[in-house]
């Protein structure tokens, strides 16, 4: 009996506890707006190794192919628009960059995926590598209940899926950070070429389900069978590179201190600032006599301080 509650105990804690951010425009989510001031730059190629529409059934077909055929790999280079290359079952893209991506302050770069809606959510990993050759996971979780599978157009709660790219709408990307993948001596974080894209096939078939990084099946819209099936890429988009993680904070002399942040922060070299949250809504707008701006009851994560005569920003991280 004892044994009994304690696992109860422990089952109700991981159930009541471990949520995840919330969808895009709700206090607490991660969601990064397309045209988020954060990015600096956005994937320049795109190579696509297409997945079958079904893959429990190989020979099922839709518009002549038995793999996923819509859209092309060029719709998934540049800022995120709403144009997207399917990937089918397990299928999955590579993504080449102008500048090698490098581990900075806060989440590193964003996917983006077409979901018309905060529910309906096609998942995918994401991996990453700094010579063409060797891939590396990001460790993703879901807590997505698995004994019914999710149907083709069912919906998931992106409170319980966390590091697994489409969490969010069209139009919203899914942030990653490089410190999230293992250490290893095959993994230059200071130069990431490439991100890789796979689709999660989302039966719960034991014989065909996909798992995270700590076992559990995830369960997403399945089957999914026509031209357009499994996860839709639209863009990767990027907030760190080895273009802004080598320079100073600001090249207009601007400072700002202390970063990471949990309480005041402050700023020297120019009168009027403005800060934004990483979905791109101002959160404050300084005048003249302004030097600081209390975060400790802001939501942890990237903010952003702008002047108003300048075009850069400096990236926040709030902590707790």
């Amino acid at each position: 009996m004892r044994l009994f509650l304690l696992i109860l105990l422990i089952t109700v804690h991981v159930s009541g506890h471990a949520q995840y951010p919330p969808a895009a425009g709700i206090p607490g989510s991660t969601a990064i707006a397309y045209d988020s001031i954060c990015f600096i730059d956005w994937a320049s190629s795109c190579t696509v190794f297409r997945g079958f529409i079904n893959i429990a059934d190989t020979t099922a077909t839709d518009l002549g192919f038995n793999r996923a055929s819509y859209g092309i790999e060029t719709d998934a280079t540049g800022i995120a628009d709403n144009l997207v290359v399917s990937l089918g079952d397990s299928g999955y893209a590579d993504l080449y960059f102008s500048i090698p991506l490098a581990d900075g302050p806060g989440f590193d770069f964003a996917v983006f995926e077409n979901s018309f809606t905060d529910t309906f959510l096609e998942l995918a990993f994401v991996e990453v590598s700094s010579d063409g050759e060797n891939f590396f996971r990001v460790p993703s979780y879901s807590l997505i209940d698995t004994t019914v599978q999710t149907a083709s157009f069912g919906n998931t709660n992106p409170e319980k899926i966390h590091n697994l790219a489409g969490k969010y709408r069209q139009y919203y990307g899914t942030p990653f950070d490089l410190s999230d993948v293992a250490d290893n001596p095959f993994l230059r974080k200071d130069s990431v070429t490439v991100i890789r894209i796979i689709d999660v096939v989302g039966s719960i078939d034991p014989q065909f389900a996909q798992r995270d990084a700590e076992g559990r099946i995830i369960n997403d819209p399945y089957p999914t069978a026509f031209a357009s099936g499994g996860f839709d890429l639209d863009a990767v988009g990027v907030i760190h590179n080895r273009s802004n993680t080598a320079m100073a904070e600001f090249q207009n002399n601007i400072r700002v201190f202390p970063n990471p942040v949990s309480s005041v922060l402050y700023w020297t070299g120019s009168d009027e600032v403005r800060i934004f949250s990483a979905d791109g809504q101002t959160i404050f707008e300084g005048t003249e006599n302004d030097n600081s701006f209390d975060f400790s009851e802001m939501v942890p994560g990237l903010y952003f301080l702008k002047a108003l005569n300048s075009a850069t920003a400096v990236k926040i991280v709030v902590t707790r």
